[in-house]
């Protein structure tokens, strides 16, 4: 298709199931770039249906719209991306994706213990996190996050 035809946003809409204003703010977030036809009428890139399909999934995936951005910036602007350019982008997403599951199965698997958030509110809390030694190895969920606690032997 030429790009002077594109595909209108009521059909992008319709083919993604995603509201008008949503396509409309994922434009204004610079996620999409359409452009005018003679009559104003916003027009896009047939490939932008995948492009829009890729944001959706990232989002139920727990992405930011910023870190869904940098995805796509390695994507070509102006012109429909190849097998090629979607495999260099599913392979850094495909990475980040594999780290995310392992943050996930280790609070799964460690629910009912200590994360080393630095609560102490638990009694284990005074063994497994004693004064908030978590909290030196800076903020958030320390253990959850990959640190060890370093268990100090008295012995």
């Amino acid at each position: 298709m030429a790009k002077s035809a594109g595909v209108s946003i009521g059909y992008l809409a319709e083919r993604t199931g995603l509201a008008v204003s949503a396509i409309r703010y994922y434009e204004a977030q610079g996620l999409v770039e359409p452009w005018r036809n003679a009559g104003g009428q916003r027009r896009f890139l047939r490939s932008d249906l995948r492009r829009l399909s890729f944001i959706m999934i990232a989002q139920q995936f727990g992405f930011s719209l910023p870190e869904i951005r940098e995805y796509l910036k390695n994507l070509p602007g102006g012109r429909t991306p190849t097998q090629e350019d979607w495999a260099a982008i599913s392979s850094d997403f495909r990475d980040h994706l594999d780290q995310r599951i392992e943050t996930l199965m280790k609070l799964r698997d460690n629910l009912d213990g200590c994360i080393g958030c630095g609560c102490l509110s638990l009694p284990r809390c005074a063994l497994y996190n004693p004064q908030d030694k978590a909290g030196e190895k800076g903020t958030g969920p320390r253990y959850l996050m990959g640190d060890s606690p370093e268990v100090e032997n008295d012995g």
